[in-house]
């Protein structure tokens, strides 16, 4: 007994030693991902967490404030909710015209025969345009004084809308920049289509598809992933929108910044004001990281909520194609 007793222990010691260097290798290998997400998303996840109970102005020590910060967000700083409203604005319509036009202009570039090449070019190059640099060209072509594009729409006897200058067009005038530089989506959603297999489209024209039923029945069925990362990933994007708006709003003000001036963002009445700007201005213009933090895991908890809804439908979708 006492030898089968021995043997037992030692087998078992073994198992355990192989366990534990199947464990550490495993973390060994995991430790570059590790090291990042404790690094760059973890600690400061935490960190925004804590400053948002503290009143911290980056020069004096945090001291605990409580809720003061969430409550003074979301009851008496007066940005918040034109911020809120205009993010989510931009979620839904920017978004689903990117995805809805880049799907469109992939699917026509694909049907054409001939000058394929220059259409790509035609539609690739405005993506590569620096943000600035474009924001400021359009807030030029739509100026409603002098810019060309009203000048046409007033010689074609159309209305001019006050584009940038008229917060009933400020956010369609920075969907029209959005839907400017389609070049990335464009691209994806190419490489996608020329992906799904030709025998699905033969098989549907025999059965006497049309063409919108190939597409909702084969096309978009195939496509379906790309679709959803390009939704999952404009939303993300859309909810990090900074550059864009706040030089638009800075151009169409005519305010030229210097040493010593602030500039209020949203121009025209808080229009295009976005979440990411409020944070810029509470952290490092008004020196208010406590409720800058508060902004932040606003938006970080909205983004969750979006992407877990998209996937949530993208389950549903799938579930229901097998039944």
């Amino acid at each position: 007994m006492s030898t089968v007793k021995t043997v037992n222990t030692a087998s078992t010691y073994t198992l355990r030693a192989k366990h534990r260097r199947s464990t550490l290798r495993t973390l060994a290998f995991l430790s570059p991902w590790l090291i990042g997400f404790s690094v760059f998303f973890a600690y400061p996840l935490i960190s925004t967490v804590y400053f948002s109970f503290m009143h911290y102005d980056g020069f004096k020590p945090p001291v605990w404030s409580g809720t003061k910060n969430w409550t003074y967000v979301f009851e008496h700083y007066p940005f918040f909710w034109p911020a809120l409203r205009n993010t989510l604005w931009l979620v839904l319509v920017m978004v689903t015209l990117r995805v809805a036009f880049g799907l469109g202009v992939g699917l026509l570039i694909t049907k054409i025969k001939t000058g394929t090449g220059v259409f790509r070019t035609f539609f690739y190059l405005p993506y590569l345009a620096p943000p600035v640099a474009a924001t400021m060209a359009f807030a030029f072509l739509l100026n409603p004084g002098t810019g060309p594009v009203n000048s046409i729409l007033e010689k074609t006897g159309l209305p001019a809308p006050g584009w940038f200058n008229d917060p009933a067009w400020s956010k369609p005038a920075l969907t029209l920049l959005a839907l400017w530089g389609i070049g990335d989506l464009m691209v994806i959603f190419m490489a996608a289509l020329l992906d799904v297999p030709k025998e699905q489209y033969e098989a549907a024209e025999l059965d006497g598809a049309t063409p919108w039923q190939r597409f909702r029945y084969v096309t978009l069925p195939n496509i379906s992933p790309i679709v959803m990362f390009a939704v999952v990933t404009g939303v993300i994007q859309t909810m990090q929108y900074y550059t864009q708006p706040l030089i638009a709003g800075k151009v169409a003000s005519g305010v030229i910044q210097g040493a010593g001036t602030q500039f209020e963002p949203g121009y025209p009445d808080k229009s295009t004001l976005t979440l990411p700007q409020l944070v810029y201005n509470l952290g490092f213009q008004r020196f208010d990281y406590g409720s800058a933090c508060v902004v932040a895991l606003v938006l970080f908890a909205l983004s969750m909520a979006f992407t877990a809804l998209l996937m949530r439908r993208k389950g549903g979708l799938i579930q229901a194609g097998e039944r």
